[in-house]
């Protein structure tokens, strides 16, 4: 095996310019493809936290059914019993209860409708990022009174600013009609239309009071270390909670960004074959070439003993060695070029606007996140990839005739 290393070594370098065109191939095929996929993994991360962390949560637990009719009378008591057994869970790192109506907004001659969430602050923001998207004033705080939070595209609507008070009407609980001020605290904007447009965050005493629920909620919203575990999270909790209630994942919240999430293997998989088949195609033509050249060479070898099998596994440690160069370099240059866009990236918000999209939102920028499959995959399918293009030509060497191949010019 030594000889045969020694060999595969020596012919590997014997064309200088060919193998470092094949070698520049592979490693530029190589980077860029585990850029390619940094990236593509970073618009995926956006899109979700962008869905999950900005309003719905990664898990609620409701009354079954409440999310299909957002029935005003279907509640739960969020009782510091259940939300105890709910933030001890494993892999739960943020627990919060809201409360939700929908209404009519008013500011001078403007109306618009709304929806009015009245969250515990301290607990949201261990749920949503919102807090990381104010735009102007400041976040909630549990003694923020009959303050809100409203997005951006509402507070344009009705030309509200910072300290402006606007009048809430809405339906309670006794048939009553629910009417109050509320004082604008603090605007946020998330990229979502939807969002931005019709949303308002509001204290949750103050919410429980105005609709005639005290010390309900609608719905628990959960975070999680890993969203992509939310439907076996949701899973166990069933067996934890009361029959009444329901834990229901981001996943059957918005089946739209399910999908998403579902084909994002196949398209990274495309991907890999695209730009992997030029490649493939350039070292079957350096092997082939290679073996073409060494006809005789191959002849001389198996004259003196060497074993046609031993010549095919020559070949493909040529292959493998090339492979294993290439591969240290792409995966270096890759996650180098990775980590610059993951620290950098590509602002783009100068010549396009956020895209909603399946229930997320495509922000104008470009980023890379670091995940370990984008780098493995990479790798595992460059080495096959080679020892692939490399056995066609391995094969032909190893059934030359002696006789003839010696004799080849």
């Amino acid at each position: 095996m030594t000889m045969l290393t020694t060999l595969a070594l020596r012919n590997l370098w014997r064309n200088h310019r060919r193998s470092l065109l094949t070698l520049t191939a592979m490693v530029v095929s190589s980077s860029l493809l585990i850029l390619a996929l940094g990236i593509f993994s970073g618009m995926l991360q956006d899109m979700l936290a962008s869905a999950t962390e900005q309003y719905h949560g990664h898990l609620v637990v409701s009354r079954d059914g409440y999310q299909d009719d957002r029935d005003l009378f279907s509640t739960l008591a969020p009782e510091s019993e259940l939300i105890d057994r709910l933030s001890e869970q494993e892999g739960v790192n943020g627990v919060s209860p809201r409360l939700r109506t929908f209404g009519l907004l008013s500011a001078g001659e403007s109306s618009r409708p709304v929806e009015l969430l009245g969250v515990q602050p301290a607990k949201e923001q261990q749920v949503t990022t919102l807090q990381n998207k104010l735009v102007a004033g400041r976040y909630l705080t549990e003694d923020s009174g009959n303050g809100a939070l409203l997005g951006r595209g509402l507070a344009e609507r009705l030309d509200a600013e910072i300290g402006e008070q606007l009048v809430f009407l809405t339906q309670a609980a006794d048939g009553s009609i629910g009417n109050d001020l509320i004082t604008v605290t603090g605007i946020f904007a998330t990229g979502d239309t939807g969002h931005d447009n019709s949303l308002a965050l509001v204290n949750l005493n103050w919410l429980q009071r105005l609709v005639i629920l005290p010390g309900q909620a609608h719905e628990i919203a959960l975070h999680l270390e890993d969203p992509l575990t939310a439907p076996q999270k949701a899973e166990a909790l069933e067996k934890l909670l009361p029959p009444e209630l329901e834990a229901i994942d981001w996943g059957r919240l918005m089946p739209e960004m399910n999908e998403v999430i579902a084909t994002y293997d196949v398209s990274r998989m495309i991907i890999i074959v695209i730009l992997y088949f030029a490649t493939g195609l350039g070292i079957l033509n350096t092997f082939f070439m290679s073996v073409m050249e060494r006809t005789r060479e191959f002849g001389i070898l198996m004259a003196m003993g060497l074993r046609p099998w031993r010549i095919r596994i020559l070949v493909l440690l040529e292959a493998l060695l090339l492979g294993v160069l290439s591969l240290v370099i792409g995966v270096g240059l890759g996650a180098l070029l990775t980590l610059y866009m993951r620290e950098v990236g590509i602002d783009l918000s100068g010549y396009i606007t956020p895209v909603t999209y399946a229930g997320g939102t495509i922000l104008p920028r470009l980023t890379a996140v670091f995940e370990p499959a984008n780098f493995w995959l990479p790798a595992l399918l460059l080495l096959i990839l080679c020892l692939l293009s490399a056995f066609f030509p391995a094969n032909r060497a190893a059934r030359l005739q002696p006789v003839e191949a010696i004799r080849e010019e």
